[in-house]
């Protein structure tokens, strides 16, 4: 799987946790979860927990930690598949 597919699919599980559309209809690589699409840390941890399902990969606290962005997230899924 390559990166604009895990960035396409990152983008079907986070769009129901987002709370800001507009974002979520311009996402990019360095949209912001928590700041710009306005998931609050509670679903962030809904996000993971549907990625590690989705993906068949298990992400580590320290891991959890370090996602902010878009990028972030695709750049954890990749490395784990890889």
């Amino acid at each position: 799987m390559n990166r604009s597919e895990i960035h396409d699919r990152i983008a079907e599980l986070v769009s129901p946790l987002a709370k800001d559309r507009a974002a979520l209809e311009s996402l990019t690589e360095t949209t912001s979860i928590l700041g710009d699409l306005k998931v609050n840390s509670a679903r962030l941890v809904d996000l993971v927990l549907a990625v590690e399902d989705d993906f068949g990969i298990e992400v580590d606290d320290d891991d959890v930690d370090k996602v902010k962005t878009i990028s972030d997230i695709v750049e954890l899924v990749a490395d784990k598949l890889h």
